[in-house]
């Protein structure tokens, strides 16, 4: 007797993950850009810290060169290209998991976040975003006169 490994959910991450790429249809009078889609999506964790957010994000295979970060009006974009040899079975691969592809997530970021400080780095395929926190308004005491 053999045993199976049953997921109950697969149907649905299936099903989920083709709606996410499912163009979504806007008014074309406020459209000014182009619709871009995920052909895989790299795991994120986020921490938030005293004085920072740290987004760490799981990119193997993609060179530093080719991540495209944006931060604009509180969302951050993160987007870049996996790319991947064609594999056919006759160079000994009978199983192809890896996805490769366009990659692109985007975060909505707190308010707070000082934009012009936000730091990147790749280490081993992880990306690192050290999103700094602005300095907190310090009260004034304003005296009647």
């Amino acid at each position: 007797m053999n045993l199976t490994h049953y997921n109950p959910w697969s149907l649905f991450d299936q099903l989920q993950h083709e709606m996410h790429r499912m163009p979504t249809h806007k008014n074309k009078a406020d459209d000014n850009s182009n619709v871009i889609t995920s052909d895989w999506t790299p795991a994120v964790d986020i921490k938030e810290e005293d004085d920072q957010y740290l987004l760490i994000a799981d990119i193997p295979g993609v060179d530093p060169k080719d991540i495209d970060i944006h931060m604009e009006n509180n969302i951050l974009t993160i987007k870049g290209e996996r790319n991947s040899e064609l594999k056919t079975e006759k160079d000994g691969f009978k199983r192809i998991e890896r996805q490769h592809g366009i990659f692109y997530r985007r975060f909505t970021m707190p308010e707070g976040i000082n934009a012009e400080g936000i730091q990147a780095s790749s280490d081993h395929g992880v990306l690192i975003l050290h999103i700094p926190k602005q300095e907190a308004t310090k009260p004034r005491k304003i005296s009647v006169n």
